[in-house]
């Protein structure tokens, strides 16, 4: 076999495939709802893109928000079970929800 017949047997399906995959992880991408502060702190709100799942990314107020020196949660159902979370813990307000 001449080498431009291996390289088209073997290059194109795997273009193929990883063209597939990178198709893929762009539609289940995750959106930026929202971002605000509360005590000490700063966060951002993201959902999946059926809005099924919501977490926080959260700094300290003083870091710099594009460093990587933040703490995500875990999943939440919804993006107020998200920020009655951040209110509870992060921002130190004292809600009825954070007793419960």
């Amino acid at each position: 076999m001449k080498l431009n017949q291996i390289l088209k047997v073997a290059v194109i399906p795997v273009m193929a495939v990883f063209s597939c995959l990178s198709i893929s992880n762009t539609a289940l991408a995750d959106y930026l709802n929202s971002e605000g502060t509360g005590g000490d702190y700063r966060y951002e709100l993201w959902s999946s893109d059926d809005n099924s799942n919501y977490y926080l990314k959260i700094w300290l107020r003083e870091v710099i928000q594009e460093s990587n020196a933040y703490k995500t949660t875990k999943n939440f159902t919804s993006s107020r079970e998200a920020l009655i979370y951040f209110d509870c813990n992060y921002a130190g307000k004292n809600l009825p929800e954070c007793h419960q």
